[in-house]
């Protein structure tokens, strides 16, 4: 395994995660909502009126805050090992797995995982190991 000690970056790490979970626990604590991003976005798609405002105020501040730390200077070169085509596709399996399995990584696995909810611990192992198994296989097995 190989470590990029240039762009590890341990303190923007941190400070992103203690943002996640602040985030997850005021959206609960004040809300009663579960921090689902695929839950969030659906939910605004299909929302009550008085489900909409807190929906859309969520997805925006998602993409405030990277233009925000971009404008602050923040930036991180982005850099996707993969085709056009690979992303659609593992976009759109993204998707039919967040239907599948009830939710997304961020629900279950931030939110559900902190709540003890069994459902959520058993679909955030489902997860990883579908990813640990896909890169092992793109990487070791078709040499990609």
């Amino acid at each position: 395994m190989h470590i990029d000690w240039a762009h590890f970056t341990p303190a923007f790490s941190l400070a992103g995660g203690i943002a996640i979970g602040l985030a997850a626990a005021a959206l609960i604590l004040f809300n009663g909502r579960i921090a689902g991003i695929s839950g969030i976005l659906g939910g605004l798609l299909r929302a009550a009126t008085g489900e909409r405002a807190w929906r859309a105020a969520f997805i925006a501040g998602l993409v405030a805050a990277p233009l925000a730390a971009a404008a602050l200077g923040w930036r991180v070169p982005l850099h996707i090992d993969a085709g056009w085509p690979a992303v659609i596709v593992a976009g759109f399996m993204v998707g039919l797995g967040t239907r599948y399995a009830a939710g997304c990584t961020s629900g279950h696995g931030v939110c559900g995982i902190s709540r003890g909810a069994l459902r959520s611990i058993a679909a955030t192992a489902t997860f990883m190991t579908a990813g640990f198994v896909t890169v092992f296989v793109l990487r070791h097995v078709l040499g990609g």
